[in-house]
């Protein structure tokens, strides 16, 4: 048995859709094309407390748009009302980068474009609200890797959104601090919603569902700050069974379709409350770096690869587990449940830092704990290449210190 996240490759996805009759592109015949000049000039003279009103309408865009002033609001009339569509785009990365601080935007949709939709970087005080970002003929790997994508960015809150359709993640917080995630809705993404390397976020209230995995809360080598410290509650994470159709050799690529809520490498994570179900591998992951198949990485000295201080607690849990991704977590399955059961709820790949062991037992702030009812851990024993699997529950069945709300001013 191999890694735990270590995705089956995925058959033809866009040849099956189209059998299907999935989702299509969206007919660009009356789109108007006269508006993207127009808005570039206005975000190029923006000056600080700057609103930049869209109106009402399809807009199609072949190049990047770009704000670099702080202080601008972005607003449209709504994600079905205020459309930019990126279908025939042509030149930039993005479809729109933002690199400045107290900058909002909302109520508009980004579609299509063939990177990253809506990227913020660097930037200070960012709010996001009722922004969808799609790619609107569904999943392929052809899209683009990001829906909304604030990186290296500090009190964030992205609100009231939606993402669909991204290669890699459909909202995504890396490299941040001070982070609010909520109310939105993540479905048909190879990630869900993913924090990663990220200190001090809240994700709660969102719904996830139809993506290979959920919510991923990952630390990962080689940037500028390990991350720590995520609450993940009151979200309704479901069925996300969508085969990965992530770019080889990416981070996400990894991921089992099935895939609950996966914390990779990370600590001090806090999943509560949340109503967690039939996804097919595992309704929770917990693993390190040493079993996610990531060859291509080199890891500096000082990375710390195991997930420690992960606390769940009060979540309701149905189904899932029943049909594991890959013939590795087949196997798995079937040596802790057999043919007609199902993988317990907590997935655990085994490894941890046995540097940090005192007599033999992890301390207190460091253990996985379990406080969750009927719900069971299995203990993949990954440090003896899964020779042994077993659901070790008993042995995880403690509390942790709750973790302190993230205080945003804008999400008053």
């Amino acid at each position: 048995m191999t890694a735990i996240l270590k995705a089956t490759p995925l058959v033809a996805l866009a040849a099956i859709l189209a059998a299907c009759g999935g989702p299509q592109e969206r007919d660009l015949a009356s789109a108007d094309r006269n508006y993207q000049n127009q808005l570039i000039e206005r975000l190029i003279d923006a000056q600080p407390g700057d609103v930049i009103e869209i109106p009402e309408g399809v807009f199609a865009f072949d190049r990047s748009l770009s704000l670099t002033v702080d202080g601008v609001t972005l607003r449209g009339q709504g994600p079905e009302r205020t459309i930019l569509t990126f279908q025939d785009q042509v030149q930039g990365a993005e479809g729109l980068l933002v690199t400045a601080s107290d900058f909002t935007i909302e109520n508009l949709a980004i579609e299509d474009t063939v990177g990253d939709g809506l990227k913020i970087n660097e930037g200070d005080n960012i709010i996001i609200r009722g922004v969808r970002v799609e790619w609107t003929a569904g999943p392929r790997t052809e899209n683009g890797a990001y829906g909304i994508y604030p990186v290296q960015t500090t009190n964030v809150l992205i609100e009231d959104s939606i993402a669909i359709g991204a290669s890699d993640a459909g909202i995504y917080v890396g490299q941040s601090r001070n982070v609010v995630i909520r109310r939105n809705r993540a479905e048909r993404n190879v990630a869900g919603i993913e924090v990663e390397n990220t200190i001090g976020a809240d994700v709660y209230d969102n719904v996830a569902t139809e993506n290979t995995g959920g919510i991923l809360v990952f630390n990962m080598p080689n940037l500028p700050q390990p991350g720590y410290q995520t609450r993940v509650y009151n979200n309704h994470v479901f069925a996300n069974n969508t085969g990965n159709f992530g770019h080889a050799g990416t981070p996400v690529a990894s991921i089992p379709a099935g895939s609950g809520i996966v914390v990779n490498s990370n600590d001090l994570v806090e999943i509560f409350d949340n109503d967690i179900s039939d996804n097919r591998t595992a309704n929770i992951i917990i693993s390190s770096l040493h079993s996610t198949g990531y060859s291509s990485y080199s890891v500096q000295d000082d990375f710390d690869p195991f997930p420690e201080g992960i606390f769940i607690h009060g979540n309701r849990f149905t189904g899932g587990g029943d049909n594991p991704d890959g013939l590795d977590l087949q196997g798995l399955k079937l040596l802790v449940a057999g043919p007609l059961g199902r993988m317990p709820d907590v997935l655990w790949d085994g490894f941890h830092d046995a540097a940090k062991m005192v007599d033999g037992v992890m301390p207190d702030d460091l253990r996985i704990c379990l406080d969750n009812g009927e719900a069971e851990l299995v203990n993949a024993d990954g440090p003896h290449d899964y020779a042994a699997p077993a659901i070790t529950t008993d042995l995880h069945r403690c509390t942790l210190p709750r973790l302190p709300v993230i205080e945003l001013a804008s999400a008053q």
